[in-house]
């Protein structure tokens, strides 16, 4: 096991590792652009953020909740059916279809690369500023 620097750090690039994976998927949609039967192919980072960060952070079981306090027998309790380690499921394929059956969107793809290169660039800069943190820290502390 390598050398942890923070647990966001270690977020952080399970974050770079899954854009990488998302830009692969969003350049093999456009390269089969004109592929008869192919369907566009997406991934779905809500999931895959929500598990790293329950793995990284622990699942949340612990006592740190705060819990809303009854004041009165009449007051309504907390609404806890709410699931927040729920994904929003989209589908991306079938709304556009052509008549090859193919349903990668150019304008769909394009933007969603563009979108996914400003991520990528936001946690690159994010993983520099959290290096940063500790490279002060060393300097400030040579210099006692």
């Amino acid at each position: 096991m390598g050398f942890e620097i923070s647990k966001a750090n270690q977020l952080l690039v399970q974050g770079l590792n899954a854009r990488a994976l998302r830009q692969d998927l969003v350049s093999g949609n456009i390269a089969n652009i004109d592929t008869p039967f192919y369907k566009a192919r997406d991934i779905d980072f809500e999931t895959t953020l929500i598990a790293k960060t329950k793995e990284i952070y622990g699942d949340g079981s612990s006592t740190n909740k705060l819990e809303m306090a009854q004041t009165n027998g009449a007051h309504l309790s907390a609404h806890k059916d709410i699931d927040s380690s729920k994904a929003t499921i989209y589908m991306r394929d079938g709304h556009m279809a052509r008549n090859d059956a193919n349903t990668v969107d150019l304008d769909v793809e394009t933007s969603e690369l563009s979108k996914n290169s400003m991520m990528f660039n936001a946690l690159t800069s994010a993983l520099q500023k959290d290096g940063m943190i500790f490279k002060s820290v060393i300097d400030s502390s040579a210099k006692s």
